[in-house]
């Protein structure tokens, strides 16, 4: 090993101890807690933990509703974002707007779920309007709308400056103008070159965000229901119970989304989608 190598080991190292290890005694920790091995009233090996949390249909109804939140954010996001990406591309590389779009990329999970809060909450401006018309309610609600709209909020921005990005290093200008050139229509063009393009750039950056979103905690705990909840506010719930026999319960969720997310993520950072990585 040279002396120029040394500096990329000691980051390693540094990475390995600062952010892997702890996962890592976290991982065996709760895998030990969710067997009954370790932590407080530890009665000894047992998986009837993890059978109680299997067999309950309240882990179930909170995945299933994890995955449809971050499927609507992600499906929205992404659309709204392809649009204002071709609409105003020219107009993204700098200046005012570019500046516009970052300022809601820098906000909190709380702030973005507080800012919705209060705008859309009976007590708000826009929640007074839909109240009076007689409209079903955006924060609390069983639709998660208040979830979604905080998300967006975020969500929005970065995709749209991501996909000008894309854009650019895909050179999509230069494809659209050779499509053009073959004969082909504006709507054919969007189709069949603008959008596989840009899709295929931010691919892996859309799949993180769905990871995010599922996993996300501040803004459904501000925003969404007790029934149905999130991956993560259940598990967060079962842990801070007074029932102790709950602890261990919330230890099997939450290693069951760990799971679930190191496989999405896996799947996203295969050798095979290395463009997409680059494009984030």
């Amino acid at each position: 090993m040279s002396w120029r190598d040394r500096p990329a080991l000691a980051g390693f190292a540094l990475y390995l101890a600062v952010a892997l290890l702890p996962l890592a005694a976290s991982l065996v920790y709760g895998g030990l807690y969710s067997l009954g091995i370790a932590g407080l009233l530890a009665p000894g090996a047992t998986l009837a933990y993890w059978s109680r949390t299997l067999s309950s249909p309240e882990l179930w109804s909170a995945l299933a509703y994890s995955v449809y939140i971050a499927a609507a954010v992600v499906g929205l996001a992404v659309a709204l974002a392809l649009t204002l990406a071709l609409l105003l591309r020219d107009r993204l590389g700098a200046g005012w707007l570019s500046g516009v779009l970052l300022l809601p990329m820098a906000l909190p999970g709380a702030v973005a779920g507080f800012v919705i809060f209060q705008t859309l909450t009976a007590a708000g401006v826009v929640g007074r309007w839909v109240a009076a018309a007689g409209l079903p309610a955006l924060t609390n609600d069983r639709p998660g709308l208040g979830i979604i709209l905080a998300h967006l909020l975020t969500a929005v921005p970065f995709f749209t400056l991501l996909f000008a990005q894309v854009a650019d290093s895909e050179r999509l200008t230069e494809f659209t103008a050779l499509a053009r050139t073959l004969g082909a229509g504006r709507v054919q063009r969007l189709r069949r070159v603008a959008l596989p393009l840009m899709l295929r750039g931010a691919s892996s950056s859309i799949w993180l965000v769905f990871v995010v979103v599922m996993g996300s905690y501040e803004i459904p705990l501000l925003l969404g229901r007790q029934t149905p909840e999130m991956i993560s506010v259940l598990a967060l719930r079962k842990y801070a119970m007074y029932d102790l026999t709950q602890k261990p319960e919330a230890f099997v969720v939450a290693i069951l989304y760990t799971l679930v997310t190191a496989g999405l993520v896996t799947l996203v950072m295969a050798p095979g989608d290395r463009k997409g990585g680059r494009a984030a």
